[in-house]
């Protein structure tokens, strides 16, 4: 995995940050109106699996 130098001089593995922005992400008021027009298709998905779903419809509505 790629290493990334944080601002103490340490180093975070890409684990921690997707963790970090999957939750950064899903405080978003963006993700959060997209899981209310969503909430039937979304029951029984983790968290990981809503914010990649999102990131994705996200992505393809961009490149239009």
């Amino acid at each position: 995995m790629a290493q990334i130098p944080t601002s103490s001089g340490q180093f975070t593995n890409d684990s921690e940050i997707w963790h970090s922005l999957k939750y950064a992400i899903a405080a978003s008021s963006g993700f959060q109106r997209w899981q209310l027009e969503r909430n039937v298709q979304l029951q029984g998905l983790r968290l990981e699996q809503q914010v990649q779903r999102y990131l994705r419809e996200t992505l393809e509505t961009l490149a239009y």
